[in-house]
């Protein structure tokens, strides 16, 4: 087992990360003191690990919430039915959410605890890969709304994450290609060297080799680790930890949610920022092919679907937490490794990216 650090002062936890940690009752006792805990979970998760979570939780009161599976699921209904179950079953102040599943769950569990009596303690279990490397760390908390992904929110921090690999067994080829993406991106930001890994053993992560996965859920986590610690509110360097997420939450909001998966999204989405930013001359054309095809190898897409309006995508990029003034902000890159945020760039080549007139349509 690998433990990374999140230091957040008095809200620093660990990330536990290995194979079998579900299966070790001791693990996840020992990392939750409350007498209630609340599990959310969705009719897909469920089924495979509950089983282990409630039998490692012997003798506490245990209840459990059980959504049903999809993005287009992240709302405020759903949120309100796990504070429904919470003041149903009197849960006091001193109470546990475990959140049991992939990036909605977390998502959709962790509000829940920053609001239900003003904040409780929360877990985190990611079950995706997606999950595991971005979407459990970092206290991140929000539901969608129809006109904006992740508008409805706030910053509450687990109290751990516990990253079992072998639940990546039972994901389906795509939900794991679509971690990928956010594995792509921390090489893409500030880990030039991370990238040229990641060039070598892909292959290796889609055949779920044990030790090319920890490698790299390891270094996706302590990436983000360090830059959370800086930058918890995202104020300013976290902002960078979106490339290609403006772009994408624009695709996932134009094409339906649930349409597309978050990790499909966000890798068009850098494919994207890379057009774009190789068109102002920022970016070369080398870097730009190793980005389209390191993306394009994972399976991923690169460009958005040919029906997609472009004008539609532009009006739905408006409504992002972080456009100031009315201008969409924009990660872009200088090179493979040297992201930077940005909200100066021509509004033609802008315009032409979203138009797909560079790159091929994947997926």
């Amino acid at each position: 087992m690998t433990i990374v650090q999140v230091e957040l002062g008095p809200r620093s936890y660990p990330i536990f990360i290995g194979s079998g940690l579900l299966a070790d009752r001791s693990m996840l006792a020992s990392q939750i003191e409350s007498r209630q805990i609340m599990i959310v979970s969705n009719t897909t998760v469920a089924p495979l690990y509950i089983g282990l979570v409630e039998e490692a939780l012997e003798g506490r009161s245990v209840h459990s919430v059980i959504l049903p599976d999809g993005e287009e699921f992240k709302t405020l209904e759903s949120f309100e039915k796990i504070i429904s179950a919470l003041l149903e079953q009197h849960f006091d102040r001193s109470c546990t959410l475990l959140a049991l599943g992939g990036g909605v769950i977390g998502d959709l569990a962790g509000y829940a605890a920053a609001s239900y009596q003003r904040g409780v303690k929360f877990v985190q279990i990611p079950t995706t890969l997606l999950a595991q490397v971005d979407s459990s760390v970092g206290g991140k908390t929000a539901v969608n709304h129809p006109l904006g992904k992740n508008m409805i929110g706030s910053f509450h921090q687990p109290t751990c994450v516990i990253a079992d690999l072998a639940t990546l067994n039972t994901l389906p080829q795509r939900e794991l290609r679509a971690g990928l993406a956010e594995i792509i991106k921390y090489g893409l930001i500030d880990d030039p060297e991370f990238f040229v890994w990641l060039e070598k053993h892909l292959e290796d992560l889609l055949l779920l080799d044990k030790d090319c996965l920890e490698h790299a859920i390891r270094q996706s986590c302590q990436n983000k680790a360090n830059i959370v610690a800086t930058d918890e509110l995202e104020s300013g360097i976290r902002a960078l930890l979106n490339l290609g997420h403006t772009f994408g939450h624009g695709l996932e909001n134009v094409l339906g949610y649930g349409r597309w998966l978050h990790g499909e999204a966000v890798a068009c989405g850098m494919s994207m920022a890379a057009d774009l930013s190789t068109r102002m001359g920022l970016m070369h054309e080398g870097d730009y092919a190793r980005v389209v095809s390191l993306i394009s190898r994972a399976g991923l897409p690169i460009a958005p679907p040919e029906n997609v309006d472009p004008m539609s995508l532009e009006n739905a990029m408006k409504i992002d937490k972080k456009n100031r003034g009315g201008r969409i902000r924009l990660v872009l890159l200088r090179s493979i490794g040297d992201a930077f945020l940005c909200d100066d760039y021509p509004t033609t080549d802008f315009r032409n990216v979203l138009r797909n007139s560079k790159g091929a349509v994947t997926n």
